[in-house]
């Protein structure tokens, strides 16, 4: 890892009222805090079509650059890669938060690489990039009831049941994305996966 180099945490989601609340935007709510955390402002940047926040986490520490893409989710690869090359992040320092299908509502899991799950935020990051090698923060929506669509799901608001621990798991989140951060994925993963 490049010691002076800053961290790129995208947020995936939509851009638009009418997404905002959807499940397949939990990472532009993740994103949100995470701002909120480091006192940066989200922006237009003038380099991507995307929302960019800078700050530190803690005094001194680590510099983020936080993105929300407004590109819509399948095309969300192009203004991360520009941004990566604009702030000279190496891929190994770029996480990406985003919702999961396979992972039960509640839990929040990291990993390295691996495959994109039909994810089109992630597949459109993976080709932008030419490699899959970015730490992903997957927060568990779980499967649609009955017969459900997939797609219908992600675009579809938290229930009220859900919405009752949204704030506590969006909070898990972005302390999952400090800790990759601070301690590395491996550690994220023991600290986070037994909860």
């Amino acid at each position: 890892m490049a010691q002076d180099a800053p961290w790129l945490v995208v947020g995936l989601g939509n851009p638009g009222r009418e997404y905002a609340a959807n499940r397949h935007n939990v990472g532009f709510m993740v994103a949100d805090l995470l701002a909120s955390r480091v006192n940066g402002k989200f922006g237009r940047h003038k380099r991507a079509v995307a929302e960019v926040a800078e700050g530190r986490l803690g005094f001194g520490g680590p510099k983020l650059i936080l993105v929300k893409p407004l590109t819509y989710m399948n095309l969300s690869g192009a203004p991360v890669v520009a941004l990566a090359q604009f702030f000279k992040v190496p891929i190994e320092q770029v996480i990406a938060v985003h919702d999961e299908l396979d992972v039960p509502y509640g839990q929040v899991r990291v990993k390295r690489g691996g495959g994109e799950g039909g994810h089109n935020g992630l597949r459109s990051m993976s080709k932008s990039w030419g490699s899959k090698e970015y730490a992903r923060v997957r927060f568990g929506i779980g499967r649609p009831p009955g017969r459900q669509d997939p797609a219908d799901f992600v675009l579809s608001d938290f229930s009220g049941v859900e919405r009752k621990e949204l704030e506590f798991l969006v909070d898990r989140a972005a302390d999952v994305v400090e800790a990759v951060v601070f301690e590395g994925v491996e550690w994220a993963q023991n600290k986070y996966h037994g909860n």
